[in-house]
């Protein structure tokens, strides 16, 4: 960890914090989702820069040592993939391997969908790409597919999550996402405070109090806006995308989940994934892997297998 060189750059009208390290001539982009943190990816990021990559992994606009715009519309995925390609222009890269977890997940599908003459090829995980409605918010299919209660809706009302987070204390917080293991699509009281007030007692085998030490410090210091404004500028995001109906991902793909997963269970996912939908969207998708066991955080639960997964696929192009 300690090879890991940090720099911060600015990209898109922003200070961006960047991880990089490994010399190799072809380079991977890792992106991180919510709530986390470059760190997300330390373990693979170790493990490809031992095989002659280099590795990259900026704090996303909105967290940790990156700038956070205050404004919700500061954050759309023109932002978002913005700062990313301004990124690799201020790094001298024409063209990367790219990897997402979660809200990079779905940042990555865009940058595909945006600027696929940037992209060799992309290891996508956790969140399958989802063609965009072309009459339904996605918050308002949502709220009719899961209710008021899902934690995507609950987010939407500006400092209410915040205040819930900061009430029920950040190491708190960081616990019990990092944690779950809950394979339904979460739901969460009106008072959401009451879900982090009492954290799991023991931590996973694969999290640290180190691991969370980390989150927590910098989270206590950025706060969750950055992050929740993702979450905030959906249907926003969803009026600006409206020329890509239709549009279909046609970089080469592999993708992974584990099947408790909480969005492998989503209303309509799995399905999705098994009868030929996401195929549709995503037809040059090469690999799809279903990890046994695994929950959300894969990267970290199972660092050394998704990153065999990540090399195995890269190693081919």
């Amino acid at each position: 960890m300690d090879q890991i060189v940090h720099k911060n750059l600015k990209v898109n009208g922003i200070n961006m914090h960047v991880a990089e390290i490994g010399q190799g001539p072809e380079s991977v982009l890792f992106l991180h989702g919510f709530p986390e943190l470059w760190y997300s990816w330390r373990h693979q990021m170790l493990h490809l820069s031992a095989r002659g990559y280099h590795a990259i992994a900026p704090d996303l606009r909105g967290y940790g040592d990156t700038d956070a715009p205050s404004s919700v519309d500061s954050y759309t995925m023109f932002h978002i993939v913005g700062d990313l390609v301004a990124l690799l222009d201020a790094l001298g890269l024409e063209r990367v391997f790219l990897v997402g977890h979660d809200w990079g997940a779905i940042v990555a599908w865009t940058f595909c969908l945006f600027r696929p003459d940037r992209i060799k090829a992309l290891v996508n995980t956790s969140v399958v790409f989802q063609p965009r409605h072309p009459s339904v918010k996605p918050i308002d299919g949502c709220r009719a597919l899961i209710g008021d209660a899902f934690y995507m809706c609950r987010f939407q009302e500006p400092g209410k999550a915040e205040e819930a987070f900061a009430s029920a204390g950040i190491s708190a917080v960081m616990r019990r996402f990092l944690s779950t293991r809950e394979s339904k699509p979460p739901c969460f009281p009106e008072d959401m405070s009451l879900l982090f007030k009492a954290p799991p007692e023991a931590l996973p085998s694969w999290l640290t109090e180190e691991d969370v030490n980390y989150y927590a410090s910098k989270f206590q210091k950025s706060g969750f806006t950055g992050g929740l404004n993702y979450y905030r500028a959906m249907d926003l995001n969803w009026e600006l995308t409206a020329p890509w109906t239709g549009s279909q991902i046609k970089v080469p793909v592999k993708f992974i989940i584990g099947n408790m997963d909480l969005t492998y269970h989503f209303p309509g996912v799995k399905e999705y994934i098994e009868n030929g939908g996401f195929k549709k969207h995503v037809p040059r998708l090469e690999e799809l892997v279903v990890l046994e066991g695994v929950a959300h955080f894969l990267n970290e639960e199972k660092p050394e297998e998704v990153s065999h997964h990540i090399y195995d696929f890269i190693k081919k192009f």
